[in-house]
């Protein structure tokens, strides 16, 4: 008994390995991500790591330890400067989204606390969010970008290959929320409101309305 239980776990492991081994766009995107981090490191800021875009309007943020953070383990924050100045009531948005001169909305990715040096390093705790939130890690193959999903609409884009994309980073966000605050979405400085391709969960190609901040950084 003790020995066919030992055959079972491993055979359960060499199966967990062989599809880590096969997640292409998985494995890709850590490969991706480390390589934009050369040509924009992430800045730390505790447990957590900031990737500001080049104008400061923006910044994708993700936690290197889920145990410690309080609401979002991965999250975008913007500049309300110009969604203010397009008309957005911040009263209007969803509880907790306006915070202070900032607009803030991410995910909740999980309570697990890494080994010491995952925290330590923005591409590990990148990688934390592969290995334990895999269904997140997208690839816009219109784009041939990698990206995590944070839900709501609203996502952080990178390319698989910046020499041969002149949209290496790009903050994309669901205009909806903002619309219904108030904002006039299509009137919002240094944002692109735009009808982008993508595919819906039966794998059927659709479009989709969202605002965009693209940067070249290679």
């Amino acid at each position: 008994m003790k020995k066919f239980l030992l055959c079972a776990l491993c055979a359960v492991f060499l199966l967990l390995t062989a599809c880590r081994a096969l997640d292409v766009i998985g494995n890709d995107s850590v490969t991706s991500f480390a390589e934009v981090l050369d040509a924009l490191p992430a800045a730390g800021a505790g447990n957590t790591w900031v990737l500001s875009a080049p104008d400061g309007a923006a910044a994708f943020i993700w936690s290197g330890d889920f145990s410690r953070t309080d609401v979002y383990d991965a999250w975008l924050e913007l500049d309300a400067a110009p969604f203010a100045a397009a008309g957005l009531d911040p009263t209007r948005l969803p509880a907790g989204m306006a915070q202070g001169g900032r607009l803030v909305t991410g995910a909740s990715l999980g309570a697990q606390a890494p080994a010491p040096e995952v925290s330590e390093s923005p591409v590990l705790s990148y990688e934390q969010i592969v290995s334990q939130q895999r269904a997140r890690i997208g690839h816009h193959t219109a784009m041939d970008h990698f990206g995590v999903d944070l839900g709501g609409g609203f996502m952080f884009e990178w390319a698989r290959d910046m020499a041969a994309n002149d949209k290496d980073i790009v903050f994309v966000l669901n205009p909806e929320p903002f619309r219904q605050a108030g904002a006039d979405v299509s009137a919002i400085e240094g944002w692109t409101l735009a009808m982008v391709e993508t595919m819906d969960e039966a794998g059927r190609p659709i479009e989709v309305e969202k605002l965009l901040k693209p940067f070249d950084i290679g």
